[in-house]
């Protein structure tokens, strides 16, 4: 079972900077793998898959293209690439309408995911939320749990 918690964020402006940074460049990357595996099929006729994106993904950090602080976070972009062409194909399959995966804009990618706890993000004892590459931002809890007190 998976849990979801939402936390509202104060960061102070050079947080705010380093998150939308992180933001870009996770938009950046989702861009970059739609091309991709658009231009493979194109003019080669090949279909990439996740396996074959992720095998790239320890150059492209190596050579400093992606800037992304977690290297779990950027597994999970290219999922979601993964993901939407499944979804796409699903659809060409069922016969509906099927609606080529498109890019999406900085404005239009809101947000990142780091799958594991503590692998990125972690919620601190002090109440502070650490993020991998911006550092610990205030937080305060927007939905609590019964029988739940937050630190």
């Amino acid at each position: 079972m998976r849990k979801t918690f939402r936390y509202r964020l104060y960061p102070t402006g050079h947080q705010a900077g380093a998150l939308a940074h992180q933001l870009g460049e996770a938009c950046r990357l989702y861009n970059g793998a739609l091309q991709e595996r658009r231009d493979a099929y194109q003019c080669a006729g090949i279909s990439l898959s996740y396996y074959d994106q992720a095998n790239q993904l320890k150059d492209i950090r190596a050579e400093s293209a992606c800037d992304l602080a977690n290297f779990s976070c950027s597994q999970d972009v290219l999922r979601r690439v993964d993901k939407t062409f499944q979804a796409f194909f699903r659809r060409v399959k069922n016969g509906e309408k099927p609606g080529y995966p498109r890019f999406k804009s900085r404005f239009r990618y809101d947000s990142i995911t780091f799958p594991s706890y503590g692998d990125g993000c972690r919620l601190r004892e002090n109440g502070k939320l650490y993020v991998q590459g911006v550092g610990e931002i205030k937080s305060g809890c927007t939905a609590r749990l019964p029988g739940v007190s937050r630190p």
